[in-house]
């Protein structure tokens, strides 16, 4: 992986200790200000508060494990299977770390729902996390769902219109019938749990729901349970969108 495809430490730089543990890979930003919150953050011996600036070099400590800046760029592709949860605490049985157990740090970047099976990304680099997440770029996440009945060519439109959940309109999306209760569905945000939100308002119940499509990462034949490097070629194409 090429050093300039990716943001990189300034040593002479401050920095939001936030955004440092994020981009060293130890856990997002919004987990480490709820380390920091709980007194398991130090920087050179003392406590850490949330909010503050240090430079690279000093020595932070993050739930008793040091942390330093890394070089590898890591990116993966995980099959994660329903009932594991998308969160880096380990004192949550079934977390998506003890799960796949991968020989460094790394996290996923966003959330697929402890029911939802499919597609994740896990990673240690931050800035790529910030890139994929942010609403604003309308990046594009594809799903196969299968619900408790018949679908209608009227909660194709409707969905595919915008439904009214949590106090907004969800924004105009791809919706297309694959059986009698199965649909596809490509998201271009990511509200909580915003594909079964859609479903129930109409009257529908999801069954299963199943992410393929990650931008241009797809889930193809990777086995449940499993992952698999995302490859040079479709990090370049995945940091071209950007």
């Amino acid at each position: 992986m090429k050093k300039d495809m990716v943001e990189s430490f300034d040593e002479n730089k401050e920095i939001r200790l936030n955004k440092f543990l994020s981009d060293a890979g130890a856990c997002s930003r919004r987990e480490a200000d709820r380390l920091i919150e709980a007194g398991k953050v130090t920087v050179d011996g003392k406590p850490a508060v949330v909010g503050m600036k240090i430079l690279p070099s000093q020595t932070v400590i993050c739930d008793g494990r040091p942390v330093t800046r890394e070089e590898e760029f890591i990116l993966i592709a995980l099959n994660k299977p329903k009932g594991i949860e998308c969160t880096t605490s380990r004192d949550v049985p079934e977390n998506i770390i003890d799960f796949i157990n991968y020989p460094k740090r790394i996290y996923p970047i966003g959330r697929l729902d402890k029911g939802s099976e499919g597609l994740i990304l896990l990673t240690n680099n931050g800035a790529i996390v910030n890139k994929i997440l942010k609403a604003v770029n309308h990046h594009e996440k594809e799903y196969i769902v299968i619900v408790d009945h018949e679908i209608t060519e009227d909660f194709i439109r409707k969905m595919s219109q915008g439904v009214p959940i949590l106090d907004t309109v969800t924004r105009k999306c791809e919706v297309r019938k694959m059986g009698e209760q199965i649909f596809k569905i490509v998201l271009t945000q990511g509200l909580n749990r915003q594909i079964r939100r859609m479903c129930e308002y109409l009257g529908y119940k999801v069954v299963r729901l199943k992410r393929v499509r990650i931008m241009n990462i797809e889930l193809g034949d990777l086995k449940k349970g499993c992952y698999r490097d995302v490859t040079p070629k479709e990090i370049e194409q995945l940091l071209g969108s950007f």
